[in-house]
């Protein structure tokens, strides 16, 4: 099969690897009909996680089942199914609270940029469709296996709902779903901190009420003005950068609530200023499984169309290509065709 390998730094390859196989009871082979870059690839890309030897790369995934080990019941050959970047037994005590990503029996999606891919805890991880979706549905439900999930979970996290305002910091894929999200919970008002043209184009159509192009203190400064002073109920950080983080903490009234799910990145928070802010911090890696049932059932029903993030498309031995145009913000999301 064909699949990607980061070498190093900027040295991204799509190359012959061996076939992906079912090596445990529980495993399940998908024949990938998509799969994407994600923006937490490019910290690798960028050098700004360490790369010990060469690997392959890649958590987001859509396509039909080809085989299963013989302990899965749930999920069947020939059925189209939707992953997550964390496999889960969606059994175990941590998954039955929700947070499927922390399993006991987690094991993280890394190989997915292929042709095939070796899914653990199958019968966990896996949501079929209820049918062979038509071609426009499938970037729809890619976006479903990270960005929206996660956008999902940052908006829940940071209580996004009816009567709040929420704050998007971060106008990659997953700020923008997490905008598609918060107006999906019936926020009354979004504000988005975007620079961007082209993003702040698809923020508003997702449901962003107003564009903050500030940043840092000036940034903060302009939430308040933008509430009274009071700051936002909810905030989504969807970036991991001190700089977004402190934005995001400052950006929230006293008893907001702030969902982060940009991966940190030199993230310190002072102790002392939390103690004071009054304000409410949840995150983390994005339990998408708890909310796949209900975002393939929206998207099935063309409630939403989170696909929209991807605004280029190429076949995977272009791979290389769709990293530069993401690293230079020449795309927002880049969808790889195996």
């Amino acid at each position: 099969m064909r699949g990607t390998i980061i070498y190093a730094p900027g040295d991204i390859r799509s190359e012959e690897r061996p076939d992906a196989a079912v090596t445990a009871p529980t495993d399940a082979v998908v024949r990938l009909s998509a799969t994407c870059i994600c923006g937490t690839d490019l910290w690798a890309y960028r050098g700004m996680e360490p790369i010990a030897e060469p690997r392959p790369i890649g958590h987001e995934y859509v396509g039909v089942v080809e085989q299963v080990g013989d302990g899965v019941r749930n999920v069947e050959v020939g059925q189209f199914v939707v992953g997550s970047f964390a496999t889960s037994d969606n059994t175990c005590e941590i998954c039955r609270a929700g947070y499927q990503s922390h399993c006991v029996h987690r094991e993280f999606v890394g190989t997915a940029q292929a042709e095939l891919l070796r899914v653990p805890n199958a019968d966990g991880t896996l949501v079929a469709v209820p049918g062979p979706p038509d071609p426009d549905l499938v970037p729809h439900l890619l976006a479903a296996s990270d960005v929206l999930g996660t956008g999902w979970f940052a908006a829940d996290a940071a209580q996004a709902g009816p009567g709040r305002t929420v704050v998007v910091v971060g106008d990659g894929a997953v700020g923008l779903l997490g905008v598609l999200s918060a107006k999906q919970m019936g926020a009354e008002r979004i504000i988005v901190m975007s620079r961007n043209e082209s993003r702040q184009k698809l923020a508003l159509g997702f449901g962003a009420t107003d564009i903050v192009t500030e940043r840092g203190d000036d940034g903060v400064a302009r939430i308040k003005e933008l509430t009274g002073g009071l700051g936002a109920h909810s905030v989504i950080e969807a970036v991991g950068t001190q700089e977004s983080m402190a934005q995001a903490v400052r950006s929230a009234r006293v008893g907001g609530h702030v969902g982060y799910v940009g991966i940190s990145h030199g993230v310190e928070l002072s102790g002392r200023e939390l103690f004071f802010s009054g304000v409410h911090l949840h995150g983390g890696p994005a339990p998408v499984r708890r909310y796949l049932p209900d975002l393939v059932d929206r998207i099935w029903r063309r409630e939403i169309e989170p696909g929209k993030v991807f605004d280029l498309t190429l076949p995977l031995a272009d791979v290389a290509e769709g990293y530069r145009a993401m690293d230079e913000r020449r795309a927002v999301k880049v969808l790889l065709q195996p």
